[in-house]
């Protein structure tokens, strides 16, 4: 047999086994009904490996992790690079229970949105640390608390959930996280308040409590410059999944196919850069039944 016809026989037949020597791909592309793109992944692997230990898709249902708990993931702004998630235990318009509050990881990639705002309920008023005594002898609120957010602790606390514990307004703390860092600790045990509530909108209605938009914002960035990596970019026109492997963590495009390469899954990609990162067991499949036919052609 002619050698150049074998190669592109050869060649021809790579093609032809693979697709049943692979597997699926492994990186999803969606959580449940939340659509996942860079920065973020379903699994190990997947997605930017800074944001993995925070990000989680588990039985469909993608999730944030911080030291005070693990959240649900609602929904993920990608224009605007907005992650809103909610808290199960914290109150709302349609309930009040107890909390144990919500802090951020210092090391997260994550900041507090510009439009989340906690409200801290039922704080005492006489021990709270977020009450000090000034030199005159009167009470005010401690610095973190908004003196403009009077109308949303008034708002809340005519809530049917909330009236009926007959709280005075003087009891509730409206804050802004931003103002005070990503870093800032929201234990409602030190703080003395039994719940707080987080909203990031009115809906247009900020005299209507029932309509507000409950849950935390959070803000991420890609890299120090917000850019958005290129070969990421290109991984994703070609059908493919942004995540990292190897030693070193490297960048690797997850395909349809099952493989993993270093830039895209289109036909033309590197073959060796393709090839290494092939899972060991498929590897050796496919080197086994390679050479077979390499010997079947040869004879």
């Amino acid at each position: 047999m002619n050698f150049k016809k074998s190669s592109t026989f050869l060649s021809c037949i790579i093609f032809i086994l693979l697709p049943s020597l692979i597997t699926s791909q492994t990186c999803q592309k969606s959580c449940g009904n939340i659509p996942i793109k860079y920065p973020f992944g379903t699994g190990p692997g997947c997605g930017d490996l800074r944001f993995q230990p925070y990000v989680m898709c588990n039985n469909q249902q993608l999730s944030f992790k911080t030291h005070t708990g693990c959240y649900p993931v609602t929904s993920i702004d990608y224009n605007y690079q907005i992650m809103y998630i909610t808290d199960p235990s914290m109150s709302t318009c349609a309930c009040t229970q107890p909390s144990k509050g919500f802090s951020l990881d210092a090391n997260a990639p994550f900041t507090f949105h510009d439009e989340t705002v906690f409200a801290l309920l039922d704080c005492a008023t006489d021990s709270s640390p977020i009450y000090k005594s000034n030199n005159e002898g009167t009470n005010s609120t401690f610095p973190m608390c908004d003196s403009q957010g009077a109308p949303v602790c008034s708002l809340l606390y005519s809530c049917q959930a909330i009236s009926r514990l007959n709280l005075p307004i003087s009891t509730c703390c409206v804050y802004t996280p931003v103002d005070l860092g990503p870093t800032f600790e929201m234990n409602l045990e030190k703080l003395q308040c039994s719940s707080y509530s987080a909203l990031y909108g009115f809906s247009g209605e900020e005299l209507n409590p029932q309509a507000w938009k409950y849950g935390i914002a959070l803000k991420y960035k890609f890299n120090f410059n917000n850019d958005y990596p290129d070969m990421c970019a290109n991984c994703e026109k070609s059908n493919g999944v942004c995540g990292y492997g190897g030693p070193y963590s490297s960048f690797v495009c997850n395909c349809p196919s099952g493989f993993n390469t270093t830039n895209d899954c289109f036909l033309g990609s590197s073959w060796s850069n393709s090839f290494k990162n092939v899972p060991w067991h498929i590897g050796v499949s496919l080197i086994n039944a390679l050479g077979w036919f390499i010997v079947f052609v040869l004879m």
